[in-house]
This record gives structure tokens, sequence and C-alpha cells, in this order.
């Protein structure tokens, strides 16, 4: 039995500052700059023109509303733009690089440095898109990215386009990091009577049911390709890693053993899972290959270790939560057991996320913990190499389960308030924090790898 919970609803968001520049150093720090938001990089003006409807009118359906909305929606949420409000923009709508007076985008009200036009149409069945990112000042060659897109129509087509139109303008204007908008967040959620795992798209859209166990799941983990997805069953015969093929659309063999097994994490090139087990007596963190085989303990202290999580650009280090001096402290080893560091100096800490580059926890602390103390649980971000911390959420409830998403700008997390746990994110810089679940409990999310 574990003395502190492996899951709590908890914490606050709210704003990842400079602080974090002194936190990390002066290289550390022009990194966060590059993969982050708000601390210190000019935002780019960037305009998002309503895309012209082509074709017979009646064909349209709403597919240009959906896309119009979804592709600023997109930029907006990038959280590396400074968007042009759609009633600044001229009343003309380009649809073509002949139809564009770019003096106007680049004139007041808009002021726009960039500006991203062009035509949806469905002709034959087929939803067909002509984008353009222009630059408003260039005077030549203005043209910085044009794209076309042919798909079949459907009820996500339209979404589908404009996510990857956005992906695209992000990633030319955003120092070459991919964009989020077609990544996923998978979570737990108990809006059909039993705790099962959910996805969703980045932004809340396409909420649907993943797993069909009429069983208690828990603490999702999606692989690294997308393929295959981790999470800790709690059935008649225990607790034990279950993990579901996405595209068999069912359960796949993974060894179930006496004792429980729980908080599974993906080493980055999908090959091996670390998880907690308590087979030995205390839970301990294992190690196994995916198939099963292989399997080693890498911790051997008296005190609970659980909630394991590799470094996602190295591989060779995996942060977790250990009991082994009282209250759960955060941990950082080499991924054979050496090397073991204690990050955090009290309190009690649980759910650590490792940042893409490496360089960063993001992990729930409650600082002053006990009956009466000051503060609550919050979600805080800590430098590995300084083990100086940001907290970025403050009274908004109990936060928990951080997860980062792959461009490393956002963070995905859960609050617990009011007697209900929603699924939250925010900017990792703790701007834009808002609910992207509104029914049943939901709580645990965990990002996609891309």
């Amino acid at each position: 039995m574990i003395p502190f919970p492996r899951f709590r609803a908890t914490k606050t968001v709210v704003l990842l500052s400079s602080l974090l520049l002194v936190a990390v150093g002066a290289a550390g720090a022009q990194d966060w700059v590059r993969t982050g938001t708000n601390l210190g990089a000019q935002k780019i003006r960037l305009a998002a023109a309503d895309f012209k409807s082509a074709g017979n009118q009646s064909n349209l359906s709403n597919d240009p509303q959906t896309f119009n909305y979804v592709l600023y929606s997109d930029l907006k949420n990038a959280g590396i733009f400074d968007m042009v409000s759609k009633s600044l923009a001229p009343t003309a709508i380009p649809g073509s690089p002949q139809e564009i007076d770019l003096s106007k985008w680049s004139a007041p009200p808009a002021n726009a440095a960039m500006v991203a036009f062009g035509t949806i149409t469905i002709q034959g069945g087929r939803d067909i898109v002509y984008g353009w990112l222009f630059d408003t000042k260039a005077t030549q060659s203005p043209q910085v990215l044009g794209m076309q897109y042919n798909e079949a129509a459907g009820p996500d087509t339209a979404r589908h386009i404009a996510h990857e139109f956005a992906d695209a303008i992000i990633a030319r204007l955003g120092g070459g990091i991919n964009g989020i908008a077609e990544s996923k967040i998978f979570y737990v959620s108990s809006r059909t009577g039993k705790k099962e795992i959910w996805g969703m798209d980045y932004d809340g859209f396409n909420q649907h049911r993943i797993t069909h166990l009429n069983q208690i799941a828990l603490s999702p983990r999606i692989s690294p390709d997308g393929t295959r997805l981790a999470f800790d069953e709690l059935s008649s015969r225990g607790d034990n890693i279950r993990i579901y093929s996405m595209a068999l659309h069912r359960m796949v063999r993974f060894p179930i053993h006496d004792g429980s097994d729980f908080s599974p994490a993906w080493s980055p090139d999908g090959n091996n899972i670390a998880f907690s087990s308590s087979r030995s007596g205390d839970p301990e963190i294992w190690i196994s290959s995916v198939s099963g085989f292989g399997l080693r303990r890498v911790t051997a202290y008296r005190g609970p270790d659980v909630s394991p999580v590799y470094n996602p650009k190295t591989g060779n280090q995996i942060a977790w939560i250990s009991g082994r001096t009282g209250l759960p402290q955060l941990y950082i080893m080499n991924s054979d057991g050496t090397g073991v560091e204690r990050m955090t100096d009290g309190g009690y800490a649980t759910s650590p996320s490792w940042s893409p580059n490496g360089q960063f926890l993001a992990f729930a602390w409650s600082r002053h913990y006990g009956p009466g103390a000051p503060g609550g649980q919050d979600i805080y971000v800590m430098g590995i190499a300084t083990h100086k911390w940001v907290q970025l959420t403050h009274d908004i409830g109990r936060t928990d389960f951080p997860s980062w998403s792959p461009d490393g700008r956002h963070i995905v997390f859960q609050v617990h308030r009011g007697g209900q746990t929603e699924i939250w994110t925010m900017l990792a810089d703790g701007t834009g924090q808002h609910a992207l679940t509104t029914v049943g409990s939901n709580q645990m999310p965990n990002w996609s790898w891309k």
C-alpha cells in the first residue's frame, strides 16, 4: 500500500516569467526563449484573413466558417504571435496573391507584419484549399509560404486542413519548431460511470472514449509514435499495466504479474516501459521491454518510488517521486539507477513531467504541506541544472498532473475546484489558462509526443 496518493486532483495555474531566466542561466534561458513564450522575444504581429469561399456556395456547407475559426484559434493558441483582431482587418477578402493589397494590411489599424490568406472550395466531394503567408513589409518576393490541400470532404476535413496550415505557419515563423495543432491529449474520464481512457484534440475538440473495459483505468501514457497507449487498470485481478493498440483498437499483450504495477512511462525510442511495482514488497521503479522481457529493478530503497518519466531528449535519465525521506520528493537518476539526485527540498511533490528539450521538469508541489499550511498544491517548473524553480499556478484550485506539449510551449494539467476535476491548458509561461473539459470528472492528462 502506498502511503501517499498516486493521483491527486491538485493545484493552481498562472505565470512563468523572467524568473525562469534567472533560474536556468544564460544558456538555458536562451533555449527557453527559443522554445517558450513571453520571455523577451518580440511576438510577430500576424493577421489571418478569412479565406475566400469559391465555387457553388450551396455546396460549401459550414466548412469555410469552421476553417477560418480553427486557423485563427490555432495561431492565437500558439503563443508566439500578436494576432490582429478580425475587427481590424481590411474589408476586402483576398483569395489569391493577385488580389491582396499588402499596404492595407501593414497600415493601421491592422499593422500586420505577416498575413495569411487564401481560398476554400468544395468540389467533387473534396475540400480544396490554397493558402499563402505573405510578409506585408517586403518590397520584393513577399511570399513566405504557399500550400495546397486537396482532401475528401468530411465532417472534420476543414478542421484538419486548418490545423495543417496553422502548423506550417508556426514552423516557418517559430524557429522551425513544429506546431501542436495536430497533437492529441489523453486523459481519464468518468463521464460514462467508470473511469476509462479518453482522447481529444489539443484544443479540446473531438472528445471521445478509447477504452471500454468497465474497470478503473488510470495514468494514460501514449507511445512516442502514437500507436500504443499504456495505462494502469485496477480490476479484481489487482493493479496492472495494460497496453491498447490505437491502430488495432484493442488490447495487446503485456505481462500481468502478482503485486501491483502502475504509473507506466515510455522510453523515447518506444522500446521500454518504466513503471512502479510492489512485486518486491515496497513499491519500486522497474523497467522492461514493451513485450515484458528484460525486467529489471532500478530503485531499492525503503519508501515508495512511483511516477517515473523518461528524459525525452536523451532517454538516459528518469525523474520520479520517492518517499524514502518521508514526504514524497522529486528525484532524478540515470536509467540504470545510478546518479540519484534529489530535486525538491521539502513539502509534498507529485507527478513529474520532463520538457521536450530535457532541461526542465514540471511537477505538482505543496511547498508548505500540513494542516493549516499556507498556499496549496500548484504546478511548478524547475531547471534540471540549477534546481531553481518557478511557480506557474495560483489560486485556481488544486492542480496536478502537468504534461508538456511536444513543442515545449504549453502545459496541460488537471484542476480540482468546487467538487469538480477538469483538464486545463496554459502556455508554458503560465498565461492563457483555460479549461478543455467541462463534462464529468476528468483527470491525469498526457500530451502526445508529436
